[in-house]
């Protein structure tokens, strides 16, 4: 029988230690998921609307599908349907996203989120919203405080701006 012999791991290599910063830099928020600690680190600059033109773009993309064949578009399928069951499909997705961020798993979070971005985005070509109407409310919104604004809000919407805001009264969690 021919010896074996055990490779020795590669040793890591060090990394070279960055001068200290006048200013001491903010610490990574810490979190615990699921038993396990994370860092929460920054997230890095992006690009401006960098984030908005993927989804600008997956909107486009649902809108071309709106008159396609079901049977051969997922979008188109879900289009045809109608609009009880594409809000309904939103739905189950927006509660498969909340199990995942309870369940403490990262990926199924990052995937059941990008499922809710998509059904969302079904949600507005349904109802023939155009993403650049929501781009500027979020604009409008920048910088106010949540409690301001949900008051402001209040205020500003007649009883009636919505046909549906009538006929279904539901209560918001505060």
């Amino acid at each position: 029988m021919a010896k074996t012999t055990k490779k020795k791991p590669a040793p890591k290599a060090k990394l070279a230690k960055a001068k200290p910063a006048k200013a001491k830099p903010a610490k990574p928020a810490k979190a615990k998921l699921r038993g396990k600690k994370i860092l929460l680190q920054p997230p890095a600059p992006l690009a401006r609307d960098a984030s908005a033109a993927v989804l600008d773009r997956l909107w486009a993309v649902v809108q071309s599908r709106r008159d396609a064949d079901p049977a051969i578009s997922h979008s188109a399928r879900l289009l045809a349907r109608g609009t009880a069951k594409v809000a309904q499909k939103f739905g189950e997705e927006a509660v498969e996203c909340l199990i995942e961020a309870t369940s403490g798993t990262l990926e199924g979070l990052i995937g059941e989120s990008a499922d809710v971005l998509y059904h969302l985005i079904v949600l507005w070509v349904n109802a023939g919203l155009r993403p650049d109407a929501v781009w500027r409310e979020l604009e409008r919104r920048e910088g106010i405080s949540g409690i301001a604004e949900k008051a402001a809000r209040a205020q500003a919407m007649p009883p009636q701006a919505f046909p549906l805001a009538s006929a279904r009264r539901t209560k918001k969690i505060p």
